[in-house]
């Protein structure tokens, strides 16, 4: 039926995109409860389906959109404050990632971040992290550029601002909005063929925001404690497989 309504664009078949619908509505799910987790998800079972010069784009989109609709259906939660350094700092690494001719090795990234986070989760927030929002932005938005799914590494600068439950969600959201925005921007400059992948990514955005709306009601449900105990525990579920990735990749 799908193939009907629109051309799947190659590379892609008709029994990978029903199977990305429905990562996508289980990963925003997940990101909408916990406040993490599900652009990583979604990123390693695209990167098995998508063609290799679509992944990062392509899924940068579907972010972008997912990300957006969990930032509107909690627009009030969003703590504005966090994006002001950050968002210049994100236009600065996008636009110097989007520069570089060299991909760097995608094990290097993995384990970096793998050890940040859980680095995070044990110890004390990082000062800078609160302290310097524009290094924080550039770093990750450079990372972004070559790795996809950086929300593991935004989520320790959000952690740092040590909000409440919705809040963190929300302005968590906020950031990867912004940051997903300029992504599609900077890959568009490039010349990525996006108008390919639109039906795609529409429909794959329609699931995440179903996913959203779904894990927004499990997350009206959790306490305080209980959020950061699950938020601790992905985070570092997450970080060693990055990490074991790296090391066997």
């Amino acid at each position: 039926m799908a193939d009907m309504l629109f051309t799947l664009p190659e590379g892609l078949t008709l029994a990978s995109f029903w199977g990305l619908m429905g990562v996508s509505f289980i990963a925003s799910l997940i990101t909408a409860a916990l406040g993490i987790g599900g652009g990583a998800l979604l990123l390693a079972v695209m990167a098995s389906l998508v063609p290799p010069a679509a992944l990062i784009p392509v899924h940068g989109a579907v972010q972008l959109a997912s990300n957006a609709g969990r930032m509107g259906l909690m627009f009030e939660h969003v703590h504005w404050p966090a994006l002001k350094g950050f968002a210049l700092g994100s236009a600065i690494g996008a636009v110097l990632g989007g520069l570089v001719a060299v991909e760097l090795p995608p094990w290097i990234i993995q384990l970096a971040v793998g050890l940040f986070v859980i680095w995070s989760v044990f110890a004390h927030p990082p000062k800078w992290l609160s302290r310097f929002p524009v290094l924080t932005g550039g770093i990750s938005s450079f990372l972004t550029m070559f790795f996809g799914a950086t929300g593991l590494f935004v989520a320790g600068y959000t952690k740092a601002q040590n909000l409440p439950r919705h809040g963190h969600v929300a302005t968590h959201a906020a950031l990867m909005t912004l940051q997903h925005s300029l992504k599609v921007v900077v890959f568009g400059i490039l010349g990525f063929a996006f108008g390919a992948w639109l039906w795609v990514v529409v429909a794959l955005s329609i699931a995440g925001f179903l996913g959203t709306a779904t894990g927004r009601m499990v997350l009206g449900r959790m306490s305080d404690a209980g959020f950061r105990r699950a938020l601790d525990i992905l985070l570092v579920l997450i970080a060693l497989r990055l990490i074991w990735s790296a090391l066997t990749g």
